[in-house]
């Protein structure tokens, strides 16, 4: 069920918490061997939480008897919470994420920790020290990344809600390797508190459910100003419930050329499968009422390499914290304070970790900050300014989510570069700060799901569940399931 099927379950009294979770710890015991999408999953507590709910007889909160899964880099108290890193073995928070107490508020139930790749860097979820989470349509195939865990469970049928967490695409493109939906709000409707950071310029927490309902109805829960967020917005939470039913004839879209529609421009490595599932839900938003026409985002082949400037500076930065000193793992092989740092380091984190630490440093280093981070931050304003007109023309972008369908395992691992082109058209959204809805827009021949994307400007997270809504309920991908 969705999370808003279940709520109308719960309300004429059809079924109880404890019968729900019940039935959701068999379907993990049985398939999550297979995808590997949890860290942690203790069905004691599971069931405690659902056993209270039940006893208290009432529905108390918007997501009252609802499990949720977490993304294993937002803190919960008291339960291992590791960035699926080995540097943050043993890590235990003491304290909750501000989503998380927002959703114990709102009567959730905490189902576990997903699986990711290692401190949100990777676009596979291959990049784990708990190892790789499968794509519950292909099982030889990634779920996409760095949120592929909570993806991977939301599409199986685990959980109906999950969060993740985007700095590039990390919400998105699971969600459309996963074929299900998938939103980065804009860059302060959520709060960061409880976050471990990878680039906090670009980094937002954000939903991953089976219907734009649902993520409407988990980011309604979660949204909202934070005191202890220096970033978090202080603006009223629109009723996003409300907004998906409005309608959308008569809304203005617009296709960037950029990301391949006009003839003078082809993104290198683009599946044609992928090209006419889009253009097939392009014709579908005009068949609703919607005018779609080109536009222009002039300075979208710089997105990459600015990105991987200003991520890899600002995650050299944040993981400077992690030394073994006062948590997580510590090297026992260090004679001195330094060689304990550095072993400690070089032990504790991952390739893919090593790699961006490394590059970060570079990019700030004394005679290279100008020339590299320097130069990035103003062509992210750039990028930025482009959106910025292109939204006096239209009230939302359309364009692929992902310029491939799930790739194989092991596939790209040995060429990064090619795994970074993954996010091509997921990147500019976080630089500029825009939110991202991906939902479902068609399977490839092999039977994979292939993701469609919908950009608005920032804190108009309303017009995306508009239309996404109304594309989901016509074009109906989202009832199909992956047959495990």
């Amino acid at each position: 069920m969705t999370a808003l099927e279940l709520q109308a379950k719960y309300q004429s009294h059809k079924t109880t918490p404890t019968d729900v979770v019940e039935g959701i710890i068999r379907r993990i015991q049985q398939v999550d061997p297979k995808l590997h999408a949890f860290t942690w999953f203790d069905p004691a507590q599971v069931r405690a939480q659902a056993k209270a709910l039940s006893a208290d007889g009432k529905s108390a909160g918007p997501l009252w008897g609802v499990p949720v899964l977490i993304k294993d880099n937002i803190c919960v108290r008291g339960v291992p919470t590791t960035c699926a890193s080995k540097i943050l073995a043993g890590f235990h928070p003491p304290y909750d994420a501000t989503v998380v107490e927002r959703l114990k508020k709102a009567g959730a139930i905490l189902l576990g920790m997903a699986n990711m790749d290692e401190f949100a860097f990777g676009s596979s979820c291959e990049h784990s020290c708990y190892g790789p989470t499968m794509n519950p349509w292909d099982l030889a195939r990634v779920p996409g990344g760095s949120s592929g865990g909570s993806a991977a469970a939301v599409a199986a049928s685990l959980t109906p809600l999950a969060l993740g967490s985007d700095t590039g695409g990390s919400i998105r493109q699971p969600a459309a390797f996963c074929g299900v939906v998938g939103l980065k709000p804009t860059y302060g409707r959520v709060s960061r508190y409880g976050l471990i950071a990878f680039a906090s310029s670009l980094d937002q927490i954000g939903p991953l459910t089976r219907t734009v309902g649902d993520a409407a109805l988990l980011l309604q829960t979660i949204a909202g100003f934070d005191p202890r967020d220096s970033t978090s917005a202080n603006l009223p939470v629109p009723n996003y419930l409300e907004a998906i039913k409005k309608g959308v004839k008569g809304l203005r879209v617009g296709c960037p050329r950029e990301y391949f529609l006009g003839k003078d421009y082809e993104v290198e490595g683009f599946d044609p499968e992928v090209k006419e599932a889009f253009l097939k839900a392009r014709k579908k938003c005009e068949e609703l009422g919607m005018i779609v026409t080109d536009v222009s985002l002039p300075h979208t082949e710089y997105a990459i390499p600015t990105y991987y400037v200003v991520a890899t500076a600002e995650a050299s930065s944040n993981l400077a914290r992690f030394d073994g000193v006062q948590y997580g793992y510590r090297s026992g092989n260090g004679q001195t304070l330094l060689e304990m740092y550095s072993r400690t380091r070089g032990e504790g984190f991952g390739p893919e970790a090593k790699r961006r630490i490394i590059l970060g440093t570079f990019v700030l280093s004394s005679g290279y900050y100008d020339a590299y981070y320097g130069h990035a931050l103003k062509v992210r304003t750039l990028i930025k300014r482009d959106f910025d007109r292109v939204f006096e023309q239209v009230d939302c972008l359309l364009t692929p989510t992902t310029p491939t369908p799930a790739f194989r395992l092991g596939e790209k691992l040995a060429d990064p570069l090619t795994m970074y082109l993954s996010d091509i058209f997921t990147i500019s959204v976080n630089l500029a700060g825009m939110p991202g809805l991906s939902l479902p827009c068609g399977f490839s021949t092999s039977g994979l799901p292939i993701g469609m994307q919908l950009i608005a400007k920032p804190f108009a997270e309303e017009t995306l569940f508009r239309v996404g809504h109304a594309y989901e309920q016509a074009a109906g991908w989202h009832k199909r399931e992956p047959s495990l």
